[in-house]
């Protein structure tokens, strides 16, 4: 048995299509080109969670597939080896996450993995790898540098969060319009004031979609304030 045979024992000729729309897998859309077995990520996470004993080199075979459930069963799996490693093996981790993003390849496959590797791992280090990621041109490489500050959110650490989501104001794509305004909306839960500070300084640039997403939480009245200036 491997991951990859246990996946398309549960794949679903039903659900796969309907995944590649979704997932915008057609010419010239951010997907173009995955393919999809039709799993669930429940249903994925429970099949991963039976190889949590492969090691970054078998690991490397699947990350690489073209499969989009085999790439983020792989991703599942170095999230939970994260959880259980000692120092020396979170960096190897870490490191092995980073010389693949070119594999992490969609939202889901980002959102489902970065917060928990990179973020976790950087949370008590210096975080200059996420300001080269944030300047890359691959869409994904940026989203990973956003998603990356979640954790620092949580634990109340908001300026690399403050300062990324400047980097990307400018940024032309939708994709990362909505994981800067979630991740703004994430330091307002902690913290109103700061994201009230960051919206009076740039509110008027921002993208519509970010501005909508970071104050999605905020009364009615306060949110047609925000989008009437």
């Amino acid at each position: 048995m491997s991951l990859t045979s246990e996946l398309k024992k549960h794949a679903s000729k039903e659900k796969a299509p309907f995944y590649q729309r979704f997932f915008k897998t057609g010419k010239g859309e951010y997907g173009e080109g995955d393919i999809f077995l039709g799993l669930t990520v429940p249903e994925t996470r429970s099949i991963a969670k039976k190889f949590l004993g492969l090691t970054l080199p078998q690991i490397k075979k699947h990350i690489s597939s073209k499969y989009h459930e085999e790439r983020l069963g792989s991703l599942l799996i170095l999230v939970e080896k994260f959880k259980k490693a000692n120092e020396k093996e979170r960096k190897e981790i870490f490191d092995f996450y980073l010389a693949n993003t070119k594999h992490i390849n969609n939202w889901d496959l980002v959102d489902l993995s970065a917060p928990k590797i990179v973020g976790a791992y950087l949370l008590d280090k210096p975080r200059k790898i996420l300001y080269s990621l944030a300047k890359s041109n691959d869409l994904w490489e940026k989203r990973i540098s956003v998603l990356g500050t979640f954790i620092f959110t949580r634990e109340s650490d908001f300026d690399d969060c403050i300062a990324i989501s400047e980097i990307h104001l400018k940024d032309k794509h939708d994709l990362m319009h909505k994981a800067v305004g979630w991740m703004l909306r994430e330091i307002g839960k902690k913290d109103k004031e700061v994201l009230e500070k960051f919206l009076a300084k740039h509110s008027k640039e921002m993208p519509r979609t970010m501005l909508r997403y970071s104050i999605e939480k905020f009364p009615e009245n306060e949110r047609k304030k925000w989008l009437e200036k």
